[in-house]
This record gives structure tokens, sequence and C-alpha cells, in this order.
């Protein structure tokens, strides 16, 4: 996996640091991790989004899709869902659809997971989370399931309109992931600006 530098966790080998701490120099993994999909269609590696950095931007617009067109659903699990649903990727990596099984791909994140918040308070809690999103049984989990191509998708949209790469792939990827009609609306719009 490439990466901006080494894992920040290596600075606490040998030490006493608490799990709140350590599990946030995991975190920054994640800061340091480049989206790999975007680095083989050709992203240079200055303009390519970090993980974490798609983390935020799946946080955000759950809130703001959430707010405006789910406000039966339960808005703190949807940002937990969020902020959690990459977590699996500070020791697996962002692993590219068809480098491994969903199964196996599965496993190595969740043995992740578990070995970043297994030792925080409420770390069975933010795993149990992590697995909801996974599971993609609640409207929750199936909306940010959703969301996280729809980011993927306005990405691949700001990557297209400053003149980096042709992304054709990550609008048909997102065209197939989405079915609520209200996410398919900003798909749509996102569609008639690439061809605008």
């Amino acid at each position: 996996m490439e990466t901006k530098r080494p894992g920040a966790i290596r600075h606490l080998a040998d030490t006493d640091a608490s799990a709140l701490l350590r599990a946030m120099y995991e975190f920054q993994h994640l800061k340091t991790l480049y989206r790999q999909g975007w680095l083989r269609a050709g992203i240079p590696r200055d303009q390519c989004e970090s993980v974490a950095e798609h983390s935020m931007g799946v946080a955000m617009l759950s809130l703001f899709l959430a707010d405006a067109h789910f406000p039966r659903l339960d808005r703190t699990k949807i940002l937990l869902l969020a902020l959690l649903h990459d977590f699996g990727e500070i020791h697996a990596g962002d692993i590219v659809p068809g480098k491994m099984s969903l199964e196996e791909k599965h496993e190595l994140e969740k043995a992740a997971v578990e070995r970043v918040l297994a030792k925080l308070p409420n770390g069975k809690e933010y795993l149990a989370v992590w697995e909801e999103y996974e599971a993609c049984e609640t409207p929750e989990a199936r909306l940010v399931k959703q969301v996280d191509r729809l980011e993927m998708g306005i990405q691949a949209s700001v990557y297209e309109h400053e003149g980096l790469a042709e992304l054709g792939d990550f609008f048909e990827s997102t065209d197939k992931a989405l079915s609520a009609p209200e996410l398919r609306a900003v798909y749509d719009e996102l569609v008639r600006l690439r061809k605008g």
C-alpha cells in the first residue's frame, strides 16, 4: 500500500502509551494512506486523497443527506458508521476490488478494527458499529454504504473537473451502488455536470 510516510504508531513502540493515544496514533495511518484506486487511475500523489479525507467526506455527506432526506433514521448512528467504516484499513490497507475475495478482505479488516479498538473503553461498541456497516442490514448502514460510493463519485467529479484523469469507471461503480432516490438525484446531478 502506498502511503505518504510510515505509520506513526512506530513512535510508540516500547512505550506505555495509553489505549486512547495508541488508537489515535494508529488512526494517523488513515491520514497518510492514499486511496489506492485513485493512484491506479493516474491521480498524482500530491493530489490524491487519503482514506481519512474520504472518511470525513462520507461523514459530512451522510450528515447532510440524513438531515435533508432521512430524518427518521438515527443520525448519531449514521455518523458513527461513517466515521468508523474505513477503520479496518488502518492495518489491512485500502484494498481495491479484485485483489482478494470479499470474505478475505472482511477478515483482514475485522482483525485490524479489533486490534485498534479492543483496548478502548467502548471498543466493543465501536466494533459492533463497524460490523453493522459491514453487514449492511440496518437502514442506517445501507444509507452509509451508498453514501460511501456517492462520495467517491463526487471525488471523481472533482478530479475530472481539475483535468487529472478520465474516471468513467468510478462513475459506473457509483451508479451501480445507488438505490435510494435521494442519492440517485445527487448522482444524476454529477452526471449532468460531467456532460456540461
